[in-house]
């Protein structure tokens, strides 16, 4: 992999994301498929494109109920041969002033160039009278329209959604080829944090991180395994950090700030972890660090949950999105307007929570007491983002948004 580059200024979020998604795209991977049921295939990445088995349609079928018949003996009356479902075998030629019944999916016969809706014919008895025109080919798909045979449907290195399971199903994939999760270690630093299960003393509070992490990395598809919490002595940290260079990415969350006890970057170093970046001007998440050892992505998040949160989903996130076989991370930003006039602080990029109306036109900034504040984070459902470059933002202004992981 290249050598790390010198680690400089704090970085904007944006250029701080392309070191990440650059860096991780150039490292080795080794082949890392593994067969799964189709029915276990959701959420997960391809890692063979997915290609169609036939023609799709194999025949000419129909797209609407109606009357298969030949365009040329429209406007007219007709004699109404039969009629033909979804299902049945193709019916002879069609002839000349004959029209077939025919039904949505329904195999039409040859000698048919078209197909009149149901609701466009008058019918009494064995006739059928139809006074509009008809184009050639109208609601018919013909052979091959959706797919030929050997075509590409789904390709590597996408995620798997129920259309994607419907278009396997489709092509008789019983077991279905995809990336093998990445395994990804979580270490919570800190003597302030104590376990879940525990009453915390007022200066300790829960390790609610590892799992909040735990749950964003299986949700993104990973394999997540959580650490036991290192202490602030660097005789504590090493053999932690130690164990975490073992999977395919470690997320280690606080400790790596500039304190006398924020030890996670130099322990890391002496690892040889090399780093990218250090820092970026955003808010929370500015200590935010990301490095690599061999071919294995290091992130050190800071150690307050929102901030931990923000940065997985800028930083940690596309890097195990490709790491899982995802060609294309996709950042989810949208735009919404403030029901409220709202202001920051010039300088830093700035992402908190905020509540996205329903139908996604109103945006409304939820008041925090910064990002160690839970509760606020569990109430937004969209962070907006507050550019370093602008103050203000008046009623019915429109804002980036990101949602929430």
């Amino acid at each position: 992999m290249p050598t790390a580059p010198q680690v400089h200024s704090p970085l904007d979020f944006e250029e701080a994301r392309r070191i990440v998604i650059q860096t991780v795209r150039s490292l080795r991977k080794e082949n890392r498929a593994e067969s799964v049921r189709l029915d276990e295939s959701y959420g997960r990445v391809l890692a063979e494109s997915a290609l169609a088995d036939r023609d799709y349609p194999t025949l000419r079928r129909s797209l609407r109920d109606g009357f298969a018949v030949k365009s040329a003996n429209v406007p007219g009356a007709l004699t109404v041969r039969g009629e033909v479902r979804a299902g049945e075998v193709e019916q002879a030629p069609l002839s000349d002033g004959e029209a077939l019944e025919i039904m949505t999916g329904a195999p039409v016969p040859d000698g048919a160039d078209a197909v009149v809706m149901v609701e466009h014919v008058l019918r009494q008895d064995n006739k059928v009278k139809i006074d509009r025109a008809a184009e050639p080919g109208q609601f018919i798909n013909t052979r091959g329209a959706e797919a030929e045979t050997g075509a590409v449907l789904i390709p590597a290195g996408t995620r798997l959604d129920a259309s994607h399971v419907a278009t396997l199903a489709m092509t008789g994939n019983v077991s279905v080829p995809v990336i093998r999760r990445p395994s990804v270690a979580i270490l919570a630093t800190g003597d302030e944090i104590v376990s879940i299960d525990e009453k915390p003393a007022a200066h300790q509070i829960r390790n609610s991180n590892s799992y909040m992490l735990a749950a964003l990395v299986r949700s993104t598809g990973g394999a997540a395994t959580i650490l036991q919490v290192a202490r602030d002595t660097r005789n504590a940290l090493q053999p932690l950090l130690e164990e975490g260079l073992k999977h395919d990415l470690l997320i280690v969350t606080g400790g790596v700030s500039a304190g006398k006890y924020d030890l996670v970057k130099p322990a890391l170093r002496d690892l040889g972890v090399q780093f990218h970046f250090e820092r970026v001007r955003v808010q929370p998440g500015q200590p935010t660090a990301f490095g690599t050892r061999d071919d294995m992505p290091v992130f050190g998040l800071p150690g307050n949950p929102g901030s931990t949160l923000i940065t997985y989903q800028l930083f940690a996130r596309p890097a195990l999105e490709l790491l899982s076989g995802q060609a294309d991370p996709i950042l989810p930003l949208l735009s919404a307007r403030f029901e409220a006039p709202f202001r920051h602080k010039l300088g830093l990029t700035r992402f908190l929570p905020a509540r996205l109306s329903p139908d996604g036109q109103h945006l409304r900034h939820i008041p925090w007491k910064g990002s160690s504040d839970v509760p606020a984070l569990a109430k937004a459902n969209v962070f907006l983002v507050a550019e370093h470059d602008r103050e203000t933002w008046d009623t019915g202004d429109s804002i980036r948004v990101m949602l929430k992981p």
